[in-house]
């Protein structure tokens, strides 16, 4: 079994499409209440489904990338607000947090070799 696609909810398709995008998603499909993007780097989609009340919740989706700190640069530059700059964490991932225009929470974040195989990792 493979994850291969997430749907977020979200108030404005147009802004959203808008912000995505500038993430460097990969806009495939688009209508008046659903878009669908290739995620870069992977053939993973994500897609966005309009809701009339978007509530977001606490669920957090993380978008690895190689090098964290451009990453976040050039998202800056682009105008992407960021919560959490650059960080290294105890659980020795690299992240910055930020929210999509509905307040859902995103993640930019390099883990390597820890992201599956950490030093407390459950042995077999």
């Amino acid at each position: 079994m493979q994850l291969n696609q997430v749907i977020v909810s979200v108030s404005n398709i147009n802004n959203s499409v808008a912000f995505y995008k500038t993430l460097g998603f990969q806009l495939i499909v688009l209508t008046d209440i659903y878009a669908r993007f290739i995620i870069p780097g992977n053939q993973a989609t994500f897609s966005l489904h309009h809701a009339e009340n978007v509530v977001p919740s606490d669920t957090m989706l993380y978008f690895e990338c190689e090098d964290v700190d451009g990453t976040f640069d050039q998202l800056k530059n682009k105008g992407i607000v960021f919560i959490m700059p650059p960080t290294n964490q105890p659980w020795l991932w690299r992240e910055a947090y930020f929210n999509d225009p509905d307040g859902n929470k995103l993640c930019i974040y390099h883990a390597g070799e820890n992201r599956l195989n950490p030093p407390w990792r459950i042995k077999d």
